[in-house]
Order: structure tokens, then C-alpha cells, then sequence
């Protein structure tokens, strides 16, 4: 085999941050979501609990972070990783408000309204 002068670099270092890092996040949500601060939970901002907006935040955070280590966005130009992450920004948070407008809906009918059959 004939050598070709390019050397291979280990990656070691850089998956274990990755790990690490995504483990830290992914504890920090376990932990809100299992002992529900009070604090958190029932504090409102546009009729969402605060801890509810640190799950979406912490999620798109993850998100984020999964594009630019296992996408290999960090070595591309700015253009490139702005097409990518800003489209899969605005449908992350599209999603989000068009799942919480319609699951505010079907809370409202479940309580108030008549017609309970057709859910």
C-alpha cells in the first residue's frame, strides 16, 4: 500500500466531550422532570410553566448540538451552517407553537365544551 501522507488524527477526546456534554443536558431534564420544582412548575410565561419552556430550550439546545458534532457543521463555511440551522430552527419552533395552539384546544374542549365525543 502506497502512503499517502495523510495522517489520521483519533477522535477520542472529542466524543467523550460530545458525551459529556449531551449527558449533562440530558440529567439536568431528568432531574426537573422528575422533582417538578413548584418554583418552576407553577410559575406562567404566555400560559406555559417556566420549567416547560426550560424542556424546549434545553431540547433545541441538544438539537443544536447534535447538528454541529455529528452533522460536522463546525468545519463548514457560515453560509452552509446558517442555510441548515436556521431552516431547522424555524420548523423546530413552528412545530412547537403549532403543538401547543392545538393542544390548548383539546384541553378547552375536554373541559368545557359539549361535544367530547368527536376527540
Amino acid at each position: 500500500m502506497a502512503a499517502t501522507g495523510v495522517e489520521h488524527k483519533s477522535n477520542k477526546k472529542r466524543i467523550w466531550t460530545v458525551f459529556v456534554i449531551m449527558s449533562l443536558i440530558t440529567i439536568v431534564e431528568v432531574i426537573l422532570g422528575i422533582y417538578k420544582p413548584d418554583s418552576l412548575h407553577m410559575t406562567d410565561i404566555l400560559h406555559l410553566s417556566l420549567l416547560n419552556w426550560i424542556f424546549i430550550i434545553l431540547t433545541i439546545v441538544k438539537a443544536y448540538y447534535i447538528m454541529w458534532a455529528f452533522m460536522h457543521l463546525e468545519g463548514e463555511s457560515a453560509g452552509l451552517r446558517w442555510s441548515v440551522v436556521g431552516t431547522l430552527s424555524f420548523l423546530c419552533v413552528y412545530m412547537i407553537a403549532l403543538i401547543l395552539i392545538e393542544g390548548n384546544y383539546i384541553f378547552d374542549v375536554f373541559n368545557n365544551d359539549f361535544y367530547k365525543w368527536i376527540f
